[in-house]
């Protein structure tokens, strides 16, 4: 048996020796690997919805999207119909009733700036967006103001109601502040608020656009505009990448 022991201790000599060679960390750094999805998320803005069904002077429907493109950055998009009818009042006194119908398409970039915790997909976005507009103008009623009469009333009626204002158009530059939430496996809930800047407004000389698809009412003497999205959303993932997250050093 002895014979055996000192063939055994002579064979693992020369292994031990290597392994004391090899540098022994004291402070080994733990790293954790994950995948994040990467696809993408299309969906619907519910607000557009909401409104559909319970004012009867809206229609409209948006369908927003966006595609990761690396850890932080995703390109966004949002296509969208809307019809609304406007009417003003003065005193009982009619001032105008016209009815607005249009396309639009916004598209950009969003940033995500927060961070997850392991296994988490919330976004809190800062982003961009080019969008443009077509529309028309329908003007079904209208009255106009006589600075002459005296003794009856200073509004006469239109002389040309029904009338309408096509081939118009306008674009605008957005700055968008938005939130994402996973509802449930790859659902999505969020909502963004955005402010936005006319770069150019074609109108018709007879009547000016008071309200564009998109961008929502028109102030006068000012290019600004506000504007909400309320959305719920699909993640359609398309490929995985893994990431390596290490821990901070302690001293």
């Amino acid at each position: 048996m002895s014979k055996y022991f000192s063939r055994l201790i002579f064979l693992f000599l020369p292994i031990m020796a290597i392994c004391q060679n090899e540098p022994i960390d004291l402070q080994p750094k733990d790293t954790v690997k994950y995948t994040d999805k990467y696809g993408i998320r299309v969906g619907v803005d519910i607000s557009k919805l909401v409104l559909t069904f319970v004012d009867e002077d809206y229609t409209g429907l948006e369908l927003v999207g966006d595609y990761r493109l690396t850890n932080k950055m995703y390109l966004a998009a949002e296509i969208g119909n809307e019809t609304k009818a406007h009417r003003e009042n003065l005193n009982n006194t009619l001032l105008y009733d016209f009815e607005t119908t249009g396309s639009y398409i916004k598209a950009g970039v969003d940033l995500n700036t927060y961070q997850n915790w392991f296994g988490m997909n919330n976004l809190i976005t800062i982003g961009g967006r080019y969008a443009v507009a077509s529309f028309n103008h329908t003007l079904n009623d209208y009255s106009i103001f006589d600075s002459n009469r005296l003794y009856s009333d200073d509004f006469l009626p239109g002389a040309q109601p029904g009338q309408k204002f096509e081939g118009l158009n306008a674009t605008w530059l957005e700055f968008v502040l938005g939130v994402k939430a996973e509802l449930f496996a790859n659902i999505f809930v969020g909502m963004s608020a955005r402010l936005g800047f006319l770069v150019t407004n074609k109108e018709d000389d007879r009547f000016k656009n008071l309200w564009i698809p998109g961008f929502n009412k028109v102030t006068d003497g000012s290019n600004f505009g506000v504007s909400y999205n309320y959305s719920i959303s699909y993640l359609i993932p398309l490929y995985k990448k893994s990431k390596k997250i290490e821990p901070e050093k302690q001293e």
